[in-house]
């Protein structure tokens, strides 16, 4: 058996789903324009520095559409795919993980962003298994701003990966190869795990780790 597990923004995506997503909502008119961009800008900062303080964003990130009805958050959410995410999918990252499925790999889409955001963004890429960071949700369904169980990012993105894992009688030591690929030192913590970790459109932090340490290198968006 194989495994290929891929990043989401800065890998297979040239921009970052979560905080577009924040400018999206600033667009629909859901956030306060100049409020909402400072506090995503400085989030984002954050997590580019690897010190994100994952759920004190989260509830800033959901405020803007939490309290909105189902139907609201759904139009939403097909909005953004279908006017910000479609036409940001290169055809080389499509290329990247058909090229995976057509060798008969297991494939899992492993992101820190949340998975109302990322579930849609995972069946365009024609993968079925989301690992990302799961919103609590109350006793009628709706999201709550906090996290539920260990949030996708740096070191949980492996404990989330073995429970998944675990969940289906494996163990990372079943497979004969799990590829990881990532443009970020904040998934080191997965990159050392697996057998082939791949630095893709690496950040500069990164791209000197797998120099050091003899990592392939794959830039996808480069012309």
């Amino acid at each position: 058996m194989k495994l290929a597990l891929f990043d989401l923004d800065g890998t297979l995506l040239a921009i970052d789903s979560d905080h577009s997503f924040g400018e999206f909502m600033v667009r629909l008119g859901w956030a306060d324009a100049d409020e909402f961009r400072r506090g995503n800008d400085a989030f984002y900062a954050q997590y580019l520095a690897g010190a994100l303080d994952i759920a004190a964003y989260i509830r800033f990130a959901t405020a803007p559409w939490r309290e909105r009805t189902a139907e609201e958050q759904a139009a939403a959410s097909a909005r953004f795919i279908d006017e910000v995410i479609a036409p940001a999918i290169d055809a080389r990252a499509r290329a990247l993980v058909e090229r995976h499925a057509r060798a008969g790999e297991e494939l899992a889409l492993v992101t820190a962003t949340n998975e109302f955001v990322t579930r849609p963004i995972a069946a365009l890429f024609g993968i079925r298994t989301l690992i990302a960071t799961e919103l609590a949700r109350d006793a009628a369904g709706r999201v709550t701003g906090e996290i539920h169980g260990v949030p996708a990012y740096r070191e949980g993105k492996v404990q989330r990966v073995q429970q998944w894992l675990e969940q289906q009688g494996r163990a990372c030591d079943d497979y004969a190869r799990i590829t990881f690929y990532s443009d970020s030192t904040n998934d080191l913590a997965l990159l050392e795990r697996v057998s082939h970790p791949v630095a893709t459109n690496p950040a500069p932090a990164l791209e000197r780790v797998a120099r050091e340490r003899g990592w392939p290198v794959l830039r996808l968006f480069e012309q």
